[in-house]
């Protein structure tokens, strides 16, 4: 049997042909031309034009494309069901999705660091330059703790009987960030409502669920591991700031790839970590660490795994919490159905 890929994210960007994701799949294509991908995105016009892109490249291929929002809880339940109805397994479950909404830059913070010795560190975790207004989703969520880590949560654990199976190893690869800082979360705020920085907060909260997954689910053959692309130029990196500053400043940021390894760039090289994962036998992962794509001054790729800043204790609580949350947030969905169903039959019964 051909494995599964479950690549989230890979095409839910304004531009498909430029993404990590997109960039993953043709590797892992040019790598194995038996794999069956399934590409999960919520534009379906996005997701057909990856496709597209893809069989051009890779005639033959097995590409699959299923309707997912993962900001949305009833969306994730619904993928899910037509994952399990289509699969009998998943093989690799890439969680390449995330958002920064409306992200602020402190201009003056960061000429300040352009021009200090600091300006490798600001670049590569951004700390200190950016916050973000994040706002409530139709889950009643804050929508970059629901879209960067709950949505992925309730999937994995919807997609549990395909991915923990007798005598099968299956694989859950986190793409997480730099800019996740342990300084940005806090155990009694995991959605960060009281913060200005969600994102680093969601990204660290999900290098802690990737730690607690190991120490929960390793044991039914289910590994997880965080990848961090480094610096890369894609359309998240772009909405930051104007893409003219990015192509001004874009000489200086090749010049400074001579003194530091993180500045990837392209999603080719940003994908280098997630496709060196692929090759690698689960067992001999480090499950407290995270797997960095790097790029030398002279071009060339490759992955080096560093530790996390993770307490295993904090992130069992935090996987506690998520379950939770996820009891409520169904209850209120079934409720809210059952509200809809209702109100359709009233509507019926007065025509």
């Amino acid at each position: 049997m051909s494995k599964v890929f479950l690549l989230h994210g890979c095409v839910c960007l304004p531009s498909v042909c430029s993404g990590i994701g997109l960039a993953l799949c043709e590797r892992l294509l040019t790598e194995d031309t038996q794999l069956r991908l399934c590409l999960a995105c919520r534009n379906m016009q996005r997701a057909e034009a990856a496709r597209s892109a893809l069989l051009t490249s890779h005639t033959g291929a097995h590409v699959d494309l299923l309707q997912l929002d993962v900001g949305s809880v009833e969306s994730v339940l619904d993928a899910a069901e037509v994952v399990k109805s289509r699969y009998n397994r998943i093989d690799f479950l890439y969680l390449n999705a995330g958002i920064m909404p409306n992200p602020q830059v402190d201009i003056r913070a960061f000429f300040k660091g352009l021009f200090s010795r600091n300006v490798i560190n600001m670049f590569a975790t951004a700390e200190g330059l950016l916050t973000q207004q994040d706002r409530l989703n139709s889950d009643g969520l804050q929508e970059v703790f629901a879209t960067n880590l709950f949505g992925h949560f309730v999937l994995i654990r919807e997609l549990e009987p395909l991915l923990c199976q007798t005598g099968h190893t299956s694989r859950v690869v986190w793409t997480s960030s730099s800019n996740a800082r342990r300084s940005a979360f806090s155990i009694d705020d995991i959605q960060h409502r009281k913060g200005t920085e969600p994102y680093s907060s969601s990204k660290y909260a999900s290098d802690m669920l990737s730690v607690a997954l190991n120490r929960r689910m390793n044991g039914q053959g289910l590994f997880s591991s965080v990848v961090c692309p480094g610096l890369v130029m894609t359309n998240l990196t772009y909405g930051i700031l104007p893409s003219s500053f990015w192509t001004l400043i874009m000489p200086i940021m090749w010049l400074i790839r001579i003194f530091t390894n993180t500045f990837t760039l392209t999603p080719y090289n940003g994908a280098e970590a997630l496709h060196w994962l692929f090759l690698q036998k689960p067992e001999s992962l480090d499950p407290r660490a995270k797997y960095h794509s790097l790029t030398s001054g002279l071009g060339t790729n490759y992955t080096k795994p560093r530790q996390m800043d993770i307490d295993g204790e904090t992130a069992d609580v935090l996987f506690s919490k998520l379950l939770e949350l996820e009891k409520v947030v169904r209850r209120k969905l079934c409720e809210r159905n059952a509200d809809n169903e209702a109100h359709q039959r009233y509507l019926s019964e007065i025509e």
